[in-house]
């Protein structure tokens, strides 16, 4: 990966520090991942076949995953930084650093109890929707588009380093990221599960390359 990283900055101070903020990348994905599933498969009336996994927001032990996602968002700003430092040009940090802030919004705003979760909700869609519930659902449309774009980008950087197992593995991972948001948009079956596994390959590729930069691969 030396092909397609930026000259290490002069001073160590800052050198550690970008050390740091890659780290923060590289944990962003697998510590959301890991949260949110570990939670689908303990909560009390979740089903990962049906619901989402922002629906664990709601219900008395919601905080976890506003939390999960508020830090998610974070350690996303702070690995773009890291990013914007070690690759060429500067889209790749800016948008990673937006995936962060679409993560963040996604925390803030909630969306709506609905088809028997959290237990005691009636086992059917909400009647109607509510305005945190449409940002959630804006912030979520945002943040994928977004993800998907940085994965292209990064694999364009990947292609013109001359590797093309991971410029093709970038791609890959922006292709699952559009699979997982169309299936869920056009309510195909399986699309709580299909959505599930293209985000995360996305959230995980994109935490990757931190991880990647940080060992200097």
């Amino acid at each position: 990966m030396t092909a397609m990283i930026a000259a290490p900055a002069a001073r160590t101070a800052t050198s550690i520090s970008t050390k740091v903020l890659l780290a923060a990348g590289a944990l962003a994905g697998p510590l959301w991942l890991a949260t949110s599933w570990t939670q689908a498969l303990t909560r009390e009336g979740f089903n990962p076949a049906f619901h989402p996994l922002s629906q664990l927001a709601t219900g008395s032990l919601g905080w976890l995953q506003i939390t999960n996602f508020l830090v998610a968002g974070l350690l996303y700003v702070l690995g773009a930084e890291g990013l914007r430092r070690m690759l060429p040009g500067r889209w790749t940090g800016r948008l990673v650093r937006l995936i962060g802030i679409g993560m963040a919004a996604a925390g803030v705003f909630v969306m709506d109890p609905g088809y028997g979760f959290p237990v005691g909700t009636p086992n059917e869609a909400p009647t109607s929707m509510s305005w945190h519930s449409a940002m959630h659902m804006v912030a979520g449309t945002f943040t994928f588009s977004i993800m998907t774009a940085a994965l292209f980008v990064i694999g364009r950087i990947h292609a013109k380093a001359g590797r093309k197992n991971q410029a093709i593995l970038a791609r890959i991972a922006a292709s699952a990221v559009i699979v997982g948001n169309v299936w869920a948009i056009t309510q195909l079956p399986g699309a709580s599960p299909v959505m599930a596994v293209g985000v995360g390959i996305g959230l995980l590729w994109t935490s990757v390359t931190a991880l990647r930069i940080r060992l200097g691969r």
